[in-house]
């Protein structure tokens, strides 16, 4: 438990004066809202991920509800904030899907001075005219995104997020920290120009049996490129996400195969899920990345004969922390050229600056070299 100030959780913040501003949302919208803003509503609870960096004293001060994905699909990072936090059990948490509508009764009653959506979610709104339904009692709702194109979005989402919290200042000590974490693999890729290797990237392994869920040229398959290997997906989808046939993979023939994962117990109790995350115990992650080898979509491959099988924590596709997933795909993919670059210092260094959760590793394994 984080002592001091950080263990209060206070529903009603203390009354500050606020001035009506103009903001810009992800989509390009211009919204009029009141700063710094008060009572935030989170249309997703993974959102905790950039407003605990920047309110680290108390993250939920300024929270009157949230969807409750993080509890369910991060019960690891759940707990933590819980035993820092714990009126978060208090918190009113409604349920919902990534790209569904909102829970218009529940955001009513809490009036909220903004509630926060992900772009994925801007259709069923939209259609559903919840937006126009929440204008005309003066919500504002503000789009913002890390999980179609986090390369492009992450950061002015981080901007606008400081906006609204009068954090300007902490959100570009934030982007100066993931911009220095991405360039000591960046950096390194341009200068050596080394050959990429084929990666193959398994989306949300063991959260169902279908093969093979993967990603396009964004989002992971980005990180892919970054970290200097090629994403076998950006060949075929034309998507952010999307789903190649095992027969494809195969002929493909990937030198490396990357899992996505995570304790999923909530929604596929018992699944192939690798429960990787905060404290994940490395034993019972190495054993469950195994079964992985097993499937029909990776006979005979490369990866298969050189143990290059790895699994990482899924919810870099959707946070602000994906410089740690480049940091450890590089140094799976060219451990020669990044035999000095450690991933879990990079992350710890992070928490220790925006955080008010100690770090714990767990977020990766590999079974070419165990847990990283």
């Amino acid at each position: 438990m984080i002592p001091g100030p950080w263990t209060a959780f206070a529903s009603e913040p203390a009354a500050v004066r606020q001035t009506t501003t103009t903001v810009t949302d992800i989509t390009g919208r211009e919204v009029t809202v009141n700063v710094p803003v008060q009572r935030i509503l989170l249309g997703e609870g993974r959102q905790l991920y950039l407003l605990a960096s920047l309110e680290p004293r108390d993250p939920l001060a300024r929270v009157v509800a949230w969807r409750n994905d993080l509890i369910e699909a991060d019960p690891a990072t759940y707990n933590q904030y819980l035993q820092a936090f714990p009126g978060l059990a208090k918190l009113p948490a409604f349920p919902g899907q990534e790209n569904g509508l909102i829970d218009i009764e529940s955001t009513i009653v809490q009036k909220p001075d903004v509630v926060l959506l992900n772009l994925e979610a801007m259709r069923a709104n939209e259609d559903a005219q919840y937006i126009q339904k929440l204008a005309e009692l003066k919500i504002p709702v503000l789009y913002i995104d890390f999980r179609h194109y986090p390369l492009k979005n992450t950061e002015p989402t981080i901007r606008l997020l400081g906006k609204i919290l009068g954090r300007e200042a902490r959100a570009e000590e934030i982007i100066a920290f993931r911009r220095q974490a991405m360039a000591r693999v960046t950096d390194v890729i341009a200068s050596k120009n080394p050959n990429r290797p084929k990666v193959f990237i398994e989306r949300i392994g063991g959260y169902s049996e279908d093969c093979c869920l993967s990603f396009g040229a964004e989002n992971f398959g980005k990180y892919v490129e970054l970290a200097g290997g090629h994403n076998i997906g950006s060949d075929f989808l034309p998507s952010t996400f999307g789903q190649l046939n095992p027969e494809q993979v195969v002929v493909s023939n990937p030198e490396h195969v990357v899992v996505t994962s995570a304790n999923w117990q909530a929604y596929v109790p018992g699944g192939h899920w690798i429960p990787l995350g905060p404290g994940a115990d490395p034993e019972e992650t190495h054993k469950k990345l195994e079964w992985f080898t097993t499937r029909d979509a990776y006979t005979g491959i490369d990866a298969l004969k050189t143990r290059n099988f790895h699994g990482i924590w899924h919810q870099f596709y959707n946070s602000p922390y994906e410089f740690f997933a480049v940091q450890q795909l590089a140094k799976w993919f060219h451990p020669e050229l990044f035999a000095d670059l450690d991933p879990n210092a990079t992350f710890a260094e992070y928490h220790r600056r925006f955080l008010p959760i100690p770090y714990r590793p767990g977020y990766a394994v590999s079974l070419a070299g165990g847990a990283d």
